[in-house]
């Protein structure tokens, strides 16, 4: 007699632009679903106040960062408002062998690599302001950007905005606790079979 076919794992990507809450959204659903394998990613940019090597970062010189490219560790990687980003590929790579679902906060140009590499084992999720205007006194907000950088991360935000749409969902992320309920229904239905959006599963 046969056993049951093996199940294979699913990436979740949540992408933002800066400013979007991405951050908050993924550490509130790594504690409503922590069987949600969360990968550390590594950057070179300096810690902000209160971040910590190894639990909100790895944080990584440009040569290292550079060594981890040219040697495949990373599943992905971006250039990011002057800093690298990347996400180590061994951790991911093994959750989803092993039937684990795994979960990544990364920019579009990540979900881009991610998408090529897994296909429809990646599900994709967008997270929008619910206005550019609110967006940009989320940003003011934080006091951790000068108003010449504010204005750079907006430019890059139209231009990240305008990739959701081939993500496979968008949730407009207005209140927290709506947000919080679409995306843990997403997670939920997309982990227990094939994801159904009202975009379908196409890739970029």
């Amino acid at each position: 007699m046969k056993g049951s076919p093996r199940r294979f794992g699913r990436l979740f990507v949540i992408s933002s632009p800066s400013g979007g809450g991405k951050t908050t959204v993924v550490e509130r659903l790594k504690r409503r679903a922590p069987q949600l394998v969360r990968s550390v990613s590594v950057t070179t940019r300096l810690p902000r106040p209160g971040e910590r090597h190894g639990r909100d970062y790895r944080f990584v010189s440009s040569t290292t960062f550079e060594r981890m490219k040219r040697s495949g560790e990373l599943l992905e990687w971006a250039r990011v408002h002057g800093a690298s980003y990347g996400t180590p590929k061994r951790p991911i790579m093994q959750a989803i062998a092993h039937g684990r679902d795994a979960l990544l906060s990364i920019d579009v140009q990540g979900a881009r690599q991610v998408r090529r590499l897994l296909g429809s084992s990646a599900v994709l999720i967008f997270l929008l302001p619910p206005s550019t205007e609110a967006l940009q006194q989320r940003l003011m907000r934080r006091r951790t950007d000068s108003a010449s950088a504010i204005r750079r991360r907006m430019a890059a935000a139209a231009r990240e905005m305008a990739c959701a749409q081939w993500y496979d969902y968008e949730v407009v992320n207005d209140r927290l606790s709506d947000t919080m309920a679409q995306v843990k229904a997403i997670v939920t239905a997309a982990g227990a079979g094939s994801p159904r959006s009202r975009k379908g599963n196409g890739g970029p």
